[in-house]
C-alpha cells in the first residue's frame, strides 16, 4: 500500500496525530524519519499536536518531540498540557461522586467489572482490577469510594475473558449521556471520559484558541477513540493498520505506524 498522495488542503495549519499505533512504530518508539519530520515542522510553521488517550505519566516518554506549541491533548481530551510549564492548561475531567456514580451504573449492568482511575497526579485502581502495565510506586489500590479522592481524567473498565468491542454496547447503554465511552486497545479495556470529553472537542478548542477551524487541521488515527477526531478534521486519515470502524470512517488511509504513515503526509503538506 501507498500513502494517498490526494492533494491535501492548502490552508493546513495543524496536524494532530494520535501516538500508540499512530505516530509510534509498534515497539513504542518514533523512528528517524518521523523525528525528522517531525523537526521540520516546527522549523517550517506546521503545528504538530499529540492528542493520546495515554495518561500524562505515558505522554510525557516523546515530550521532547512537542513543536514550538508546546502544547499535547492527552487522556483523550481529559487533559491539555503545557509541556513547557509543567502544569494543565484545561482540564475537563469527572467529579470524583460522578465517576463513582458512573461506575455503579455500570457495575449494576455489568457485574464482571473492574475499575481504575485515571486522574493528574496519578493512577488508583481497585484490588480486583489486574493491571497490564507494571505499576507506579505511587499507584493505589483500595475501594472504589476511597480512591476517587481527586478528579477523575478517566474512568477504566475492565471485563477480564472478554474483548472491549464484546460489552462496549452494554456499557454505552447503561451510562447514556453521563460520560462518554471508547476503547483504544484489542484487550477488554474502556475508557471512560465526562460528557463531551473527546480528542475532538478538546482539539478543537485548542484550534479555536488559535483562530483555526476544522477546514485548518489534518489528523491521523488507529482506533475508536481517534473517530471524533478524524470526523472532525478537515481531513482525516487512518493507518494502514487501524481498526476497521476507523479505516470505513476516515477519509483517506496512509502507510501503516510501522511505515512513518504519519512522516509520509507530513512530508507531502511541506512539500
Amino acid at each position: 500500500m501507498t500513502a494517498a498522495r490526494d492533494a491535501l488542503p492548502d490552508g493546513t495549519r495543524l496536524v494532530a496525530t494520535d501516538l500508540d499505533g499512530t505516530l509510534l512504530r509498534s515497539d513504542g518508539t518514533l523512528s528517524e524519519r518521523t523525528v525528522a519530520a517531525l523537526a521540520r515542522a516546527h522549523d517550517e510553521g506546521l503545528d504538530v499536536v499529540f492528542v493520546t488517550g495515554r495518561p500524562l505519566r505515558w505522554a510525557a516518554q516523546v515530550f521532547d518531540h512537542v513543536g514550538g506549541h508546546g502544547l499535547a491533548i492527552v487522556a483523550n481530551g481529559a487533559l491539555l498540557w503545557d509541556v513547557d510549564g509543567d502544569r494543565a492548561q484545561l482540564v475537563r475531567g469527572m467529579a470524583p461522586d460522578v465517576a463513582v456514580e458512573v461506575a455503579r451504573t455500570i457495575r449494576d449492568q455489568v457485574p464482571e467489572v473492574a475499575f481504575a482511575l485515571e486522574t493528574v497526579d496519578g493512577f488508583a485502581l481497585e484490588h480486583r482490577f489486574l493491571p497490564r502495565h507494571p505499576l507506579a510506586v505511587d499507584a493505589r489500590r483500595g475501594e472504589l469510594d476511597d480512591i476517587a479522592d481527586a478528579e477523575v481524567l478517566k474512568l477504566l473498565v475492565r471485563h477480564e475473558g472478554v474483548t472491549a468491542e464484546d460489552y462496549a454496547a452494554r456499557v454505552v447503554e447503561a451510562v447514556g449521556d453521563a460520560a462518554v465511552v471508547t476503547w483504544s486497545s484489542s484487550d477488554s479495556l474502556l475508557e471512560i471520559s465526562a460528557p463531551g470529553v473527546t480528542k475532538a472537542s478538546t482539539l478543537e478548542r485548542l484550534c479555536a484558541t488559535r483562530g483555526l477551524g476544522a477546514e485548518h487541521v489534518v489528523a491521523f488515527g488507529d482506533m475508536p477513540n481517534d473517530l471524533a477526531m478524524l470526523r472532525w478534521a478537515g481531513v482525516g486519515y487512518a493507518m494502514a493498520n487501524a481498526h476497521p470502524s476507523v479505516l470505513d470512517a476516515a477519509d483517506r488511509t496512509t502507510l501503516s505506524n510501522d511505515e512513518d504513515g504519519v512522516a509520509v503526509v507530513v512530508e507531502q503538506l511541506l512539500g
